[in-house]
């Protein structure tokens, strides 16, 4: 048994203490409260931190780390360009990935985890590509959730990645993660692969992740088959077969016909939702992972946050990856976000967003994002400025000014000031 202590300690779940304390055991919560009250009942070495504040570690609700190294590969691969629109970047992103040794990616996600510890993150919703790179998750000192990508049309193709995930799910070993499943987009996965991936999560009993509504192109593309996916990318990718008919609808009313937009599932980005659109979601109690950073990195507008949060809709933080953003630091995006949408969110709601909201968004609520009884004991250890103020003050303070020391996964305090992988 170990007491963890400091000027303040944060939940999330519930208010502030001052002079709060939480007793871990095995890498697990037993108890918060105040450190008298928890010396009176248990035993073993207090770390105390004057000055400072406890609080969750950070939940990225969605990462793809295997592009962490994306800026170097676009030099070393000689397609090294600013792509003029989001359908050029996609392709972009193709050409690289394909020009990739499984060396080259295993060092790009052990960068992507380092840096993601650094900046006191400890749990990732992860889309995997490649399931080989398993291990290196499973081995790491992170928690959180594995999405296994779904991408395709061709059917033949599509079956036997249906049957190759649920072979994956059967044997999967990812060490503190538990996996998901991940169908890419709304025009990237065909409408057989769509239904197959809910029906496979419901047997197997894992969310969902899809990115939604994240560009022009995928609405001009779901309206009426044309515009830059249906001239640029179906042709790069060998997908001019499957080219639908113009549908005259959104990608969110579509996937809601197909019945697939229920059971655990969240969506990302989700900037181009009409009103509508964002009623399907709440209706079918889909969260929503704002990537804001990224949506301004590539050109594609901004999530229509206020109305997302007026209906209720829960929402959660994600970074994207590196060839969409700057960083991988969910302080940077909490920044961002504030200075996005003033007045929409106050701090303690976006500090929310990045640590139970986001676990929400994984279906990890139970496990992780709050400082609660038998939940992991993932904590960050952060000083505070000399002045700041109550209430909200406090969460202002954190996120604009504070000092991360120490980031202490699972309960294992370091002996340098940060956390390893």
């Amino acid at each position: 048994m170990e007491l963890y202590a400091a000027s303040y300690l944060l939940p999330i779940s519930s208010p502030p203490i001052p002079g709060g304390a939480v007793a871990i055991d095995n890498g697990h919560i037993v108890e918060t409260g105040t450190l008298d009250e928890l010396r009176s009942r248990h035993g073993g070495p207090v770390h105390d931190f004057p000055g400072c504040a406890i609080l969750p570690g950070l939940v990225n609700a969605h990462t793809h780390l295997e592009l962490t190294h994306f800026p170097s590969w676009k030099i070393r691969k000689g397609i090294d360009y600013s792509p003029r629109t989001y359908i050029d970047w996609i392709i972009q992103v193709i050409k690289i990935r394909r020009a990739l040794t499984p060396q080259e990616l295993e060092l790009s996600v052990r960068e992507g985890l380092r840096i993601c510890l650094e900046a006191g993150t400890t749990a990732i919703g992860e889309i995997v590509t490649d399931r080989s790179l398993l291990p290196l998750y499973a081995g790491s000192s992170f928690t959180g959730r594995l999405f296994f990508e779904a991408i395709g049309h061709d059917p033949v193709r599509c079956a036997e990645l249906i049957s190759d995930i649920d072979t994956a799910l059967s044997a999967f070993s990812g060490g503190a993660f538990l996996p998901g499943l991940s169908p890419h987009a709304p025009h990237t996965v065909s409408e057989h692969l769509h239904r197959d991936v809910n029906r496979l999560a419901g047997e197997r009993n894992v969310p969902r992740m899809i990115h939604l509504a994240e560009s022009r192109e995928e609405s001009d593309f779901f309206f009426n088959s044309s515009g830059r996916i249906a001239e640029i990318l179906y042709p790069h990718v060998r997908w001019e077969p499957y080219l639908p008919a113009p549908r005259r609808t959104t990608a969110t009313a579509w996937l809601d016909g197909l019945g697939v937009l229920n059971g655990p599932i969240s969506a990302v980005h989700c900037v181009h939702l009409t009103p509508a659109d964002a009623e399907i979601l709440a209706k079918r109690g889909v969260g929503v992972v704002l990537c804001p950073r990224s949506n301004d990195k590539l050109d594609v507008g901004r999530a229509p946050a206020a109305l997302l949060k007026k209906l209720g809709i829960p929402l959660a933080l994600g970074t994207d990856s590196l060839a969409s953003n700057d960083s991988l630091s969910l302080w940077d995006e909490m920044r961002y976000l504030i200075n996005l949408f003033p007045g929409v969110f106050t701090p303690s709601e976006v500090l929310a967003m990045t640590t139970l909201g986001s676990a929400r968004n994984l279906a990890l609520a139970d496990k992780i994002g709050s400082l609660d009884k038998g939940k992991r004991a993932d904590l960050l250890v952060m000083k505070l400025p000399d002045q700041y103020g109550s209430g909200e003050g406090l969460y202002e303070a954190l996120i604009h000014s504070a000092e991360l020391l120490h980031v202490i996964p699972c309960g294992k305090h370091p002996a340098s000031p940060q956390a390893v992988v």
